[in-house]
């Protein structure tokens, strides 16, 4: 006799063949689980078939820096020019090429998210309670979505913060470059200086070896060559270190040497095209798009925890023998539910709200203060700018006076000490014309790396509507 109750399939037989009919209650489980078991057991096969396998890999323990320019992947020559040292940079130096791994864990963050959780299968033998069953969690269905859209949005960012990194370290290539570059042109002038002074004070010393000249003339020579001769090893050590610095950043050991060659002139810039270009900066600059694709993965990680506030669903097909007295043996669905009383995920949902206020307020901050940086940068080269101007007809004017006594100096009707006054005083303007010529591209070498221009083309994509299964989110506006 069988009968059918709530969905369930009840076989039931006469209570006089209680012991014959327990054991074909017993017999059809172990059948049913034998089937379970094989399933499983194919199941199991055909995944480990497909199982990734462990292969080792040892660390490397050896340093792999350059031993020459020429050896640089992309290298086209010994001399390198500014143009091209970012392809120099992008493709040899070491972080950068570390960085670029991270790519490999946001893919695989990517297919982790869309992947569900495997049913559960439970077999109990003997079958006193309950037989074979299967079951599977329903809130991680509903979650799907939502934990996909994070995981993309994730490695969206680390793109965009990959690309942001690059920037930033060929704005430091570039900046190294015209520092290296303005600091030769400025040792060559005071090797100059310092050739005049040495030999006022060698012709000094030997006017008061003979008897011409007294100490307290040679003393203003004595402190002016030790003064240039500490401002020639000051430039030269910090010259070494800024060699040094590029040589890292290019992947070269530190004594490989490297040919720069100088740019002909200072370019001018246009400050109304990049102020024009500040209000759409949070479009195009890598950094802040990567910060909107944190601030979106951050949103969804927000829905995915109210999400979860929800109880545990999971929900199956199990069989259920009641022992040898019942002789019944029962198969139908399974529903699991956890009851919130307690927890309802209220500290999950905090957390994920605290930490998305905390990206939106980073993201506003990190626009204004690169609007304020452009601002303060296009100031400062409008003074340098008006500075040069001033210097020029002063430089000229000295370089005019310099040649006129080399020329009287020469047909020996110049006092020699008045001679190298006025050369030194010229190479002195010189110089201040390299040291604002320097500072004007440092100031360009930062706009260009502020504002983004010169980078690859990078928009941001269209946020796509937020996943709500259960429709429960709502969108506010600040």
């Amino acid at each position: 006799m069988s009968q059918q109750s709530g969905g369930l399939v009840e076989a039931s037989y006469p209570a006089n063949s209680s012991c014959h009919l327990s054991r074909s209650s017993r017999f059809l489980m172990v059948v049913l689980a034998k089937c379970i078991a094989r399933c499983f057991l194919v199941g199991g096969a055909a995944a480990l078939a497909g199982c990734a396998s462990y292969e080792r890999l040892p660390l490397d323990k050896e340093s792999r820096l350059v031993a020459r320019a020429s050896e640089l992947e992309g290298a086209g020559g010994k001399r390198i020019t500014l143009a091209a040292l970012d392809r120099l940079v992008v493709l040899n130096n070491p972080d950068l090429r570390a960085a670029r791994a991270k790519l490999g864990i946001g893919a695989a963050q990517v297919m982790q998210a869309g992947i569900l959780p495997n049913p559960q299968v439970a077999v109990t033998y003997p079958f006193v309670i309950a037989g074979p069953g299967v079951t599977q969690n329903v809130k991680s269905i509903l979650l799907l979505r939502t934990k996909g859209e994070a995981a993309q949005n994730a490695a969206s960012e680390i793109s965009a913060t990959l690309l942001w990194q690059e920037w930033q370290t060929i704005g430091k290539a570039r900046l190294l470059f015209v520092d290296i570059v303005s600091g030769e042109r400025a040792k060559k002038l005071i090797v100059q200086s310092r050739k005049f002074l040495q030999e006022r004070f060698d012709l000094t010393s030997t006017a008061i070896s003979q008897g011409n000249a007294t100490l307290a003339t040679l003393s203003p020579d004595l402190v002016a060559v030790g003064d240039i001769q500490k401002t020639y090893d000051d430039l030269e050590r910090l010259q070494l270190s800024r060699r040094y610095q590029l040589n890292a950043l290019l992947g070269l050991a530190p004594g490989a040497e490297l040919t720069l060659v100088p740019s002909a002139n200072v370019a001018r810039i246009d400050p109304a095209a990049i102020r024009s270009q500040v209000s759409t900066l949070a479009d195009r600059r890598p950094d802040l798009i990567a910060l909107q694709y944190g601030y979106r993965s951050e949103d969804a990680k927000v829905r995915e925890a109210i999400l979860s506030q929800f109880p545990n669903l999971s929900v199956g097909l199990v069989s259920v023998g009641t022992g040898n007295t019942a002789n019944t043996l029962t198969f139908g669905p399974q529903l699991t539910i956890d009851l919130p009383i307690f927890d309802r995920n209220q500290g999950g949902i905090a957390v994920e709200q605290a930490t998305r206020e905390q990206l939106y307020r980073e993201f506003n901050a990190r626009i204004s203060a690169a609007t304020g940086e452009i601002g303060a940068l296009l100031s400062e080269q409008a003074l340098l700018s008006r500075q040069l101007a001033d210097l020029e007809p002063r430089l000229k004017e000295a370089r005019t006076i310099a040649e006129k006594t080399e020329a009287v100096f020469k047909q020996g009707t110049f006092d020699e000490r008045a001679y190298v006054d006025i050369e030194v005083a010229r190479l002195a303007r010189e110089r201040e014309k390299v040291g604002l010529q320097q500072a004007l591209l440092e100031g360009q070498v930062g706009l260009a790396t502020l504002v983004g221009a010169g980078t690859p083309q990078v928009a941001i994509q269209p946020e796509a509507p937020p996943a709500d299964p259960l429709g429960v989110f709502r969108e506010v506006v600040r």
